[in-house]
């Protein structure tokens, strides 16, 4: 039930990201969310859109090095604590979470998180045990 996330490796650069959104862009696809991590040199840009795999040909055929990486999505209620509440969740069961952004939908009663944890499998288990909604591939394209 993971939901695919785009990494693109980017020289520290003037102009890196210009080649980057106007290649997703003239593929036709939406952003969903994003992160961007950099050191001075190079950065990791990190994407969930309408299509993962549409994207990837575009950033390739654009130089780009691209990689798709499953990682788990959750929709949590857009109020104080419930971040709290996931991150304890995993918490008791081990599962580290190496990294995790969010964004707010339009509706703005929920906030949908992307986590990216070692074991998908059992950390979807034990949050939709738990009573949390996990979020797949056609949430991100209806949003």
């Amino acid at each position: 039930m993971a939901i695919k996330q785009i990494s693109i490796f980017v020289e520290n650069k003037e102009g890196k990201l210009v080649t980057i959104t106007d290649s997703i862009a003239n593929a036709g696809i939406d952003i969903r969310a994003l992160s961007v991590a950099d050191t001075q040199d190079f950065g990791i840009f990190r994407l969930i859109v309408t299509d993962p795999e549409k994207a990837k040909e575009a950033l390739e055929s654009s130089g780009c090095f691209v990689s798709i990486t499953q990682v788990v999505g959750v929709s949590i209620p857009d109020e104080p604590g419930s971040l709290a509440k996931i991150v304890n969740i995993l918490a008791r069961h081990s599962i580290n979470i190496e990294y995790m952004y969010a964004f707010i939908t339009v509706s703005k009663k929920y906030a949908s998180v992307v986590l990216r944890v070692a074991d998908n499998e059992a950390a979807e288990r034990i949050l939709t045990d738990n009573g949390v909604r996990l979020l797949v591939e056609d949430d991100i394209v209806s949003m």
